[in-house]
């Protein structure tokens, strides 16, 4: 729905509209892989589809949550500029500068997974009678390069400095907007409420997977309980309730989308006319009466 809001109704003529249409599309595909996940865990971790559709499974899921982080930090990136630099930004926020970056942004995502498509995902264990997905690796050939190379430089520049950016960006979009220069409390209200948003959408839903997926695999290594894992399930399940909170997103960051979404839904808004423009149309209302009047006046004359 909110695709086909974005190419239909609010039409892609605007930078935020770009990063949020990206950030649609990521959802999808984390919903189009979801059947996979579903089918494995109510077969108790027993993977049927072979290793090359377990590898496909495995990199989509992870480039969904990094290419939705790094999206988010483009959201606010652009919301920092629109709000703390407007005329200065101008040159630089645009359409096409806004599809550059989001083919980046998937680019990012998608090589970020290659060390998962050239690794061998599946594990068959004969005695259980089960096949695992990513869930078991032989720990002394993946330890080095994961744990001194993957695992740093993912967390370090796919997540912590994305986070970092977001909240200096939030932060500033705030103390600007806390200034009395600033007049409208809607459209204020709106950008502090899309800021909370994003920021816990980034630190409660991809924090605790990232953080655990870490001190997991380290575990695994010291071949310590199985404990963590069960956590690292958990608030990967966490994570993926931000394609959920997503549409939040959309509604806070676009008003042409909430106007559509009423219309949508039934409802109809009442279209509040700001107090200066109201005060031109009185004006301009006065001076058609007095027309009229010296009109009929000079006509009965």
């Amino acid at each position: 729905m909110a695709i086909i809001m974005f190419l239909v109704k609010v039409k892609v003529k605007k930078p935020a509209v770009v990063y949020l249409l990206n950030l649609a599309a990521a959802d999808v595909l984390f919903v189009s892989i979801l059947p996979f996940h579903i089918v494995y865990r109510f077969l108790g971790s027993n993977w049927l589809m072979g290793e090359g559709m377990c590898q496909f499974v495995t990199a989509a899921f992870y480039s969904n949550m990094r290419g939705s982080i790094l999206l988010m930090t483009s959201i606010s990136v652009d919301r920092f500029l629109a709000l703390v630099y407007p005329v200065q930004s101008l040159p630089w926020r645009t359409v096409r500068r806004a599809w550059l970056v989001c083919c980046c942004i998937w680019v990012i995502s998608m090589v970020s997974t290659v060390p998962l498509l050239i690794r061998q995902q599946t594990q068959k264990f004969p005695i259980l009678k089960i096949t695992t997905c990513s869930d078991v690796q032989d720990a002394d050939s993946f330890y080095k390069f994961y744990v001194y190379y993957y695992f740093p430089f993912y967390i370090a520049f796919l997540y912590f400095l994305p986070l970092t950016i977001m909240a200096f960006c939030y932060i500033g979009i705030v103390c600007s907007l806390s200034t009395p220069s600033i007049k409208g409390a809607q459209k204020r209200s709106r950008a502090i409420l899309l800021s909370v948003v994003v920021l816990c959408v980034s630190i409660l839903c991809f924090g605790p997977a990232n953080v655990i997926w870490l001190m997991h695999f380290l575990q695994v290594y010291k071949r310590a309980s199985n404990f963590l894992y069960i956590v690292y399930i958990v608030s990967v399940s966490m994570g993926s309730v931000s394609c959920c909170v997503d549409p939040l997103i959309y509604y806070y960051a676009s008003s042409q989308w909430q106007r559509h979404v009423y219309s949508l839904l039934g409802c109809r808004r009442e279209h509040k006319t700001p107090v200066n423009q109201h005060r031109v149309l009185v004006q301009k209302d006065k001076m058609q009466r007095s027309t009229d009047k010296s009109s009929e006046t000079s006509r009965f004359m």
